[in-house]
């Protein structure tokens, strides 16, 4: 079990890849990627000693901001065109590897796919598979049953399939790492689901409501024409609406939005306020600084915000303003929890999260 195989945005698998070495090398674990050119997927090799579970115990999913998902590799196989369900259960059989207990599988195409033929397969197989490896003794019997592990396939194509194994504690809490949300048709724009994905995803499970319930203000920057601050509305939060922008009548009609015309990065509250989102698209380093000033001068608790990646150097533009993130808050003795991801609402932005603990 040498082998990883990580879930990008398609486009992003350099990013993804060099992202894997150096966390791995954090921890003193070496290898090297393959990606999978505009696939969203990157192959992780180890070349030492060390095991893909090895890297799994050290490296935590939640730390890293271009991988949305992994598995460890078990096989990779030629599937035949008839009796596929056999070929898997020959192939974790010749591995011969103490596995993991798993209780479930989960049959998963590329993010991309656009063969609605194989889509539709992968949905129907899931149940004869299970079946056919409980039968063999490959999965737990109860489906519902607690397992520290779970089978992973991919199918790239008809043809092949990549089996894997996930460890429950370290795996997303979505397959691929992308919740499927649905845009209501009263939200402005399609930008309100970044923001519930945001949540989704920084926010720690079943305390939603400490973070956003009760009555909060907030603060909403370059908000026109309102995708964040429908969101915030929606929680029952009081907002104030920065940008030289129109916004939705159907919004500001909801009583709960006050407007102000001005410049998002220079405007500031007379008082702090719980939240404050910010989705500008401008200099990265400019949108980083700002949450700094926010956070440091106390004008609010929780930020999210978005940085814009130049179309090169991304990686390296990440870890600049991870740099200035880290320097600025540390200079200003602010306690935080910061986290950072490539959400799959997101384009060539990031979306991070910072939450003052003092």
């Amino acid at each position: 079990m040498d082998q990883l195989m990580a879930f990008c945005r398609p486009g992003f698998e350099t990013e993804a890849g060099r992202e894997l070495v150096d966390a791995a090398m954090a921890e003193g674990i070496f290898g090297y990627f393959e990606p999978g050119k505009d696939q969203g997927l990157v192959r992780f090799i180890l070349t030492g000693h060390e095991s893909a579970p090895d890297l799994l115990a050290r490296v935590r999913l939640d730390d890293l901001v271009f991988v949305r998902d992994w598995f460890v590799v078990l096989a990779t196989l030629d599937l035949p065109i008839r009796d596929r369900v056999g070929a898997v259960i020959e192939a974790l059989r010749g591995e011969g590897l103490a596995l993991p207990e798993a209780c479930r599988v989960e049959v998963r195409v590329l993010e991309n796919n656009t063969d609605r033929d194989l889509g539709n397969f992968a949905r129907k197989w899931v149940a004869p598979l299970s079946r056919a490896l409980r039968g063999a003794g490959l999965l737990k019997a109860d489906p519902d049953a607690g397992a520290e592990a779970r089978l992973d396939i991919l199918l790239p194509n008809f043809s092949t399939a990549i089996v894997g194994l996930s460890l429950a504690g370290n795996r997303a809490r979505w397959l691929g790492g992308a919740p499927r949300l649905r845009l209501p048709a009263a939200a402005p724009s399609r930008s309100a689901l970044k923001l519930e994905e945001a949540w989704k995803v920084f926010l720690p499970a079943g305390r939603e409501l400490d973070y956003l319930g009760g009555g909060k203000k907030a603060v909403d920057l370059g908000a026109a024409p309102g995708g964040w601050t429908w969101q915030l509305v929606r929680q029952g939060m009081r907002v104030v609406a920065v940008d030289n922008g129109p916004m939705d009548p159907g919004l500001m009609a909801s009583g709960l939005v006050e407007h102000v015309r001005a410049d998002g990065y220079r405007w500031r509250p007379r008082r702090g306020v719980d939240w404050m989102v910010c989705d500008i698209v401008d200099q990265p380093r400019k949108s980083a600084a700002l949450a700094v000033t926010w956070l440091a001068e106390r004008l609010c608790r929780y930020t999210v915000f978005n940085l814009k990646l130049p179309m090169k150097q991304r990686y390296e533009e990440w870890l600049l303003c991870r740099e200035r993130i880290e320097q600025g808050l540390a200079e200003a003795d602010i306690g935080y929890r910061m986290r950072a991801r490539h959400l799959y609402h997101d384009r060539e932005e990031i979306t991070c999260f910072i939450e003052r603990l003092d």
